[in-house]
């Protein structure tokens, strides 16, 4: 696609596209400010969408925000735009977390790496969370070995978990969702999020039409929306009986590694997506400090743990809902 003139219209399917990335708990703790004048968009945290209960540090909320940074830079290739990104521009303001300039002529700076970003443009608006059961079907290597390329780009490593790493994690998993339900602030915050559509009319948050079945053996590795509250008359089936799992991690653990992450992160949905793989996440374990550390491996595993990755071949799982424009895009002179 050949460069654009850099329109406010461009500029708002630029960030409608950023806005379709994945967060904790679909809260979207993001904004948006682009100024006209020098042609940069800035991505700033919305605090106030934060949760101090499960995210005490802020790290899935950055990871988040990352996850949208990366959806911005392909939405911009798309358009025939050079997308120079900086992070954490700022370190007096905390909140600011990218800065990223835009340059629509010709003699705009390109290479493959914006080829490679145009070509996961059409995955941006396929790709949902599943929360539905898998089926046996094993991920073919070279598939995995694309995705462990995407995170490799984005400066973090993927691993697919093998026995008996695997029966480890999913111990973990079950252990954190327990140590969830038991916790009221937790539970409180998890319902905070929760929206019912037969009373609501969500523009955020996890809608009760996005929750999935529950698992009859209890093994799921899913996160329960229902909490201990579950709802008469939700369906009840099988799950995958091994689910595929990828752990992404970085070498370090600041804010700038969380960026990285959370673009990691997309991109590997992004290229799942394209490969026609369904995906959730499972990150109960890496919200609890002391059983984060026990997530990687015992004998290779280095690194920050950041994502728990579920990956098959399934239901692609319903569209969330996403908030208005006009809520988290500012444009300035």
């Amino acid at each position: 696609m050949s460069a654009q003139t850099l329109t406010d219209t461009v500029v708002a399917d630029l960030v409608a596209d950023a806005t379709a990335a994945p967060s904790m708990h679909n809260a979207q703790p993001w904004l948006f400010r682009y100024a006209r004048g020098d042609r940069t968009l800035a991505l700033r945290a919305d605090f106030e969408r934060a949760m101090p209960a499960a995210d005490p540090t802020t790290r899935a909320l950055h990871v988040g925000c990352g996850a949208a940074l990366l959806n911005l830079r392909v939405a911009a290739a798309h358009h025939g735009l050079a997308a120079a990104t900086t992070l954490l521009p700022a370190p007096s303001d905390p909140a600011f977390l990218a800065a990223v300039r835009l340059d629509a002529g010709p003699d705009a700076p390109r290479d493959r790496a914006d080829e490679a970003l145009r070509a996961l443009h059409p995955a941006i608006a396929d790709r949902h969370t599943s929360r539905y059961p898998f089926d046996e079907q094993p991920i073919p290597d070279e598939v995995r070995a694309r995705l462990v390329s995407a995170a490799r780009t984005e400066g973090a490593d993927l691993a697919f978990l093998v026995p008996p790493h695997l029966e480890t994690v999913l111990d973990l998993i079950r252990d954190a969702e327990g140590y969830d339900r038991g916790d009221p602030a937790r539970e409180a915050e998890q319902e905070h999020w929760t929206r019912y559509t037969k009373s609501d009319a969500p523009v955020d948050g996890i809608p009760d039409y996005a929750f999935g079945p529950r698992d009859a053996s209890e093994r799921a590795t899913n996160r329960d929306f229902t909490g201990t509250g579950a709802p008469a008359g939700r369906a009840r089936v099988l799950f995958e009986r091994r689910p595929q799992l990828a752990l992404l991690s970085t070498a370090d653990d600041r804010p700038a590694d969380w960026l990285r992450a959370g673009q990691a992160l997309e991109r590997v949905l992004l290229t799942a997506t394209l490969d026609s793989v369904s995906t959730s996440f499972a990150t109960q374990p890496v919200e609890w400090p002391d059983l984060r550390w026990v997530l990687r491996d015992p004998v290779h595993g280095t690194g920050n743990p950041q994502m728990i990755i579920r990956m098959g071949y399934g239901p692609t799982g319903p569209r969330t809902p996403r908030r208005r424009l006009d809520r988290v895009l500012t444009i300035e002179p």
